[in-house]
């Protein structure tokens, strides 16, 4: 199906910037987007790969994702039953998924093609994706997130009266569009058209043995449980210093969280949020320190070599970063020409009339289109639509919800296949559109309930 909509892409925006003379800024974006794909996006992304690579590593050596795992296990074992319970992957898809809650868009995505590339392991269709792949992509492209930050910032700086007001109506679309994300890619993996292709007994027993070798070589990863139970266990003192660090950061959480209690003002441009509003921004803030120190500092405790074992996690990251150029390419080129063309503008002037059949407001269709296609796009059509509606405004608050409550769908499947070189989605694309779809009809009927 991408190859369908990517040539289509490409096909429209040069049959319409022939039409409305506007060519030389169908060429000029497309040089302009090549040359982001790899400067803007790629290159920047290695070092964010490298960095949490290595504390992932970290995190795996010490037991901490076997731990975190086990603790979901019957949750993951639902989800993604073609994966072994003690397989790196589920720890990995786990991290990826709370980084996403938290709104942790810089640890998220390197956890997640992390998980990749722990799920490709698995794969006896190397190229095609497997059933938790689709799975997975249809999770994230759900756009699960408790605080729809960058929408409540765009409201907040329009002056909003209450700029957090759409955090409720976020959490509510947000979860329908993973439910139905989910129910949608358990359904179509099992239709013909997108099963995958059946190996030759041969190959199947071949490619058995090979992982069996594998897997008994002595560089070969272990899954994180097995390593974990090689570790030494935690001495008394190291108990007491890590109890001392997590009290450390508990204070550091309720003095954010609860800056009352401590004689402290409320900062930040809605001081009288929410205690809800404030206990989820406070997680973000310091999450990623936390998670940067608690990692080596368990790792440390047990023993792991922390310098070597972050080194040896942060090689992928760059390997990973020059893997997924021509993905990135390829999909940003395709969506740049075909809004350069005004094919964007076209569309939404046809589906006008029937926005307005359905009694929803036009205003908000070039948002919905845009959404799946590009995150800096849809970013400045929403701020747009804030400017000309009205930051308290019902068009507004309805768009702030779709914005927080879906995601780039195009650009998050290009990246993540990329990484693993899967050229066959199967059904990743239709599941994760059902998502944008249902997130978009939850967060209308959710508004117009709440809002009036």
């Amino acid at each position: 199906m991408l190859n369908y909509i990517w040539l289509g892409l490409v096909l429209l925006a040069v049959v319409i910037g022939g039409c409305t003379d506007r060519l030389p800024a169908v060429t000029e974006k497309s040089l302009e987007l090549a040359e982001f794909a790899v400067m803007k996006i790629a290159l920047p992304l290695a070092g964010i790969m490298a960095l949490w690579l290595g504390v992932m590593r970290l995190a795996e050596r010490s037991g901490l994702v076997a731990l975190l795992a086990r603790a979901l296990r019957p949750l993951m074992r639902l989800l993604f039953p073609d994966v072994p319970p003690e397989h790196p992957a589920m720890g990995s898809m786990l991290m990826n998924m709370a980084a996403s809650m938290l709104g942790l868009g810089n640890a998220a995505t390197p956890l997640g093609l992390r998980a990749m590339k722990d799920l490709e392991s698995l794969n006896p269709h190397p190229g095609t994706a497997t059933n938790a792949m689709c799975t997975f992509l249809a999770i994230n492209t759900s756009s699960i997130q408790l605080i729809p930050v960058t929408a409540i910032a765009i409201l907040a700086a329009n002056n909003s009266s209450n700029p957090t007001a759409i955090v409720g109506t976020s959490i509510l679309a947000t979860t329908c569009a993973a439910i139905s994300a989910v129910i949608m890619a358990k359904l179509l993996e099992k239709l013909p058209m997108f099963r995958p292709p059946v190996l030759a007994p041969k190959r199947n027993s071949i490619m058995t043995e090979q992982n069996s070798i594998e897997s008994d070589a002595p560089g070969a990863d272990s899954s994180p449980v097995k390593t974990a139970s090689t570790l030494q266990p935690l001495e008394w003192w190291g108990k007491l210093i890590l109890t001392a660090f997590l009290l450390f950061f508990v204070f550091i959480f309720m003095r954010m969280a609860f800056p009352a209690v401590f004689g402290m003002s409320s900062t930040g441009p809605t001081p009288a949020r929410g205690v809800f509003v404030r206990i989820i921004d406070s997680v973000s803030k310091f999450s990623i320190p936390f998670l940067l120190s608690i990692f080596p500092l368990h790792a440390l405790l047990r023993r792991v070599k922390v310098y070597e074992e972050f080194v040896d996690g942060a090689k992928e990251g760059f390997e990973v970063a020059v893997r997924i150029i021509p993905y990135l390419v390829a999909i940003l080129v395709a969506i740049g020409m075909f809004r350069a063309a005004g094919g964007i503008d076209l569309l939404s002037k046809a589906l006008r009339p029937m926005m307005l059949a359905i009694g929803l407001s036009p205003d908000l269709l070039p948002l919905i289109i845009m959404r799946p296609l590009s995150g800096s796009g849809s970013l400045g059509i929403f701020t747009e639509l804030v400017k000309q509606s009205g930051p308290d405004s019902l068009v507004s608050r309805i768009g702030g919800t779709i914005y927080g409550s879906t995601e780039t769908t195009f650009y998050v499947l290009a990246v993540y296949f990329g990484s693993v070189a899967v050229k066959k989605t199967r059904h990743a694309l239709l599941a994760g559109l059902t998502a944008d779809l249902v997130a978009v009809l939850a967060s209308v009927i959710v508004c117009r309930l709440v809002f009036g």
